[in-house]
């Protein structure tokens, strides 16, 4: 079966790429079935309050699209206690920048290290919500995982937060972590996971 991630970061086909691979699955990129530059926002469609709204809007708007194709997509981001949830869904743009890629992160984690400043609560969480659709059936799952935010960033991996997120179950951060490390404990890893196993039993998700 072959499923077309609905995602323009690199850095998340990359992630899971391997992950699809190994369970037998065929990823396909937006670029390789002919959506160079096509987003939902383009259609009028605006944010939603939670993860799973956002996913579901993305993977349901492609799909139409794209008929008989199996549709992935997932709506991941940072809460941060004392942010009160923040950034939330609006991780992507919180900082206001319009930059896209790498220049895009180092904007978001300096508005969150500006932003945090000196307070003595730093816990947070990375939240993914996957939404798989071909347009007739539907499943969902969801991934969490805790952590704290550091003052100064630590690593070059990963992308978006993760040179800030201190991961609870790895004891580094996220950028620190190998790929396989980050990938086994991770928010996205777990729902993803949980999405592929609903797959390969054509049944529920199993979250």
């Amino acid at each position: 079966m072959r499923i077309v991630l609905a995602t323009r970061n690199a850095g998340k086909l990359h992630e899971l790429s391997r992950m699809f691979r190994d369970a037998g699955f065929a990823l396909d990129s937006l670029a390789s079935v002919g959506f160079a530059d096509e987003d939902p926002e383009e259609d009028g469609l605006e944010a939603f309050a939670t993860f799973e709204e956002n996913a579901r809007a993305k993977a349901r708007w492609f799909a139409a699209r794209l008929p008989c194709t199996m549709v992935v997509s997932d709506d991941s981001g940072l809460e941060v206690d004392a942010l009160r949830g923040g950034p939330g869904v609006r991780s992507k743009r919180w900082s206001g920048s319009t930059a896209s890629g790498a220049a895009l992160d180092a904007a978001n984690n300096a508005h969150l290290t500006a932003v945090l400043g000196d307070s003595a609560q730093r816990s947070a969480r990375y939240v993914s919500v996957v939404v798989c659709t071909d347009g007739t059936r539907e499943w969902s799952a969801r991934g969490e995982c805790s952590g704290r935010i550091l003052a100064v960033p630590s690593g070059k991996g990963g992308f978006g937060y993760d040179p800030l997120f201190w991961s609870d179950d790895l004891q580094c951060t996220f950028a620190d972590a190998t790929p396989e490390a980050k990938g086994r404990v991770s928010h996205r890893g777990q729902a993803f996971r949980r999405m592929l196993r609903a797959l390969s039993t054509a049944g529920g998700p199993t979250a």
